[in-house]
């Protein structure tokens, strides 16, 4: 169970780091701005900053979880 928790942290981050590409790239960033995905830049910032803070406190959390019990 803590692996697959892990493995989904994981590609969550890995989604969010791609969701977040500097406002000056072509690619992502005018696809959201122009689809109104995420809604306003900045409201779209502000989630995007405390949904990837939850997601680094949740990877770290299962890391020391696993070094724990491999020790």
């Amino acid at each position: 169970m803590l692996k697959l928790i892990a493995v989904v942290t994981n590609f969550f981050l890995i989604i969010i780091i791609f969701l977040r590409m500097p406002q000056e790239s072509v690619g992502l960033s005018s696809f959201a701005t122009k689809s109104n995905l995420l809604g306003s830049p900045s409201s779209a910032q502000r989630f995007l900053n405390i949904i990837t803070a939850l997601g680094i406190v949740m990877y770290l959390g299962v890391a020391v979880k696993f070094n724990l019990l491999n020790n």
